[in-house]
């Protein structure tokens, strides 16, 4: 064991502990962050297509069953008229790559609930002011449209009213019921409450919001290379260890031992390597 004593060392000590607090990240958080990107990215594809697979069903149904919590990406109907002067404007999105607004309003159903539409996009007018906006249609109105799940609300973005047109950072359907001060119902999503997003050619509709992109992405690669560096990080603080050791061994023996005292003439014995010596002897010399 008096081999493993240079362990003790600040240097070794420091180097195990910042290898092994590497190694716990790599486990618990960084890649089960990556994993876990790519078990949610690929679920919310397989909704989306399942929903394009899938016939609408009544919005209604969707409303009634609160305990759903797999609802959003779900292609549904919904008859009823739309509420006049409750248009809010989406700030910060962007229409064929160029500053745009969603246009939001609200529905009422036949059964008399309010719910949440994104009627979609629009184009900004010089890229920093709303468009005149048309009110939706008139009268009863048979919508199509998708179930989405709420933005959640930005900090320190309140909701403001600006070049006549009130205006929000997000959609979020508590937000917008307060803003507009109308009982909106919330859409069962699980997570945070939804709304309806008009799918093309719908009466009231702009341009749709495009769907995600059914692409799994890079996390499954990268959960990987974290758990690779996890392993490997160890592996390395073991080889050098390993190395340490080795070259120890290497010294030990090549050390030349004092000769016995002559009884005429004393043979000196030769000076031990220096610290200089020896790294350089270990890890190689510079080339001039």
């Amino acid at each position: 064991m008096r081999r493993l004593t240079f362990l003790l060392r600040p240097s070794w000590v420091i180097l195990a502990v910042l290898v092994v607090a590497f190694a716990y990240l790599c486990f618990t958080v960084l890649a089960p962050w990556q994993l876990g990107k790519n078990n949610s990215t690929s679920h919310r594809n397989q909704l989306i297509a399942d929903s394009v697979r899938a016939d609408p069903v009544d919005v209604t149904t969707v409303l009634n069953s609160p305990s759903d919590t797999h609802t959003e990406w779900r292609k549904v109907t919904a008859s009823g008229s739309y509420m006049p002067d409750s248009t809010v404007l989406v700030r910060l999105r962007h229409l064929d790559g160029a500053p745009g607004y969603s246009v939001l309003g609200t529905f009422r159903l036949d059964d008399g609930r309010l719910l949440l539409i994104d009627r979609g996009l629009v184009a900004a007018v010089d890229g920093s002011r709303p468009p005149q906006i048309a009110e939706p249609p008139a009268g009863p109105q048979r919508l199509e449209a998708r179930v989405r799940m709420s933005e959640g609300v930005t900090p320190g973005k309140d909701p403001s009213v600006q070049d006549g047109y009130r205006q929000v950072y997000s959609i979020d359907t508590n937000q917008e019921a307060g803003f507009l001060q109308q009982p909106l119902t919330p859409i069962p999503t699980g997570e945070r409450p939804g709304y309806l997003q008009l799918d093309d050619k719908q009466p009231g509709a702009f341009t749709p919001t495009p769907l995600p992109q059914l692409d799994a992405g890079p996390y499954l690669s990268y959960g990987l290379q974290w758990l690779a560096f996890g392993i490997m990080a160890p592996l390395g603080l073991g080889y050098f260890v390993y190395a340490e050791i080795r070259e120890r061994r290497k010294e030990k023996v090549s050390s030349p031992t004092t000769p016995a005292a002559s009884a005429t003439t004393p043979t000196p014995a030769p000076a031990a390597p220096t610290t200089e010596a020896r790294l350089a002897d270990r890890y190689g010399r510079g080339r001039d």
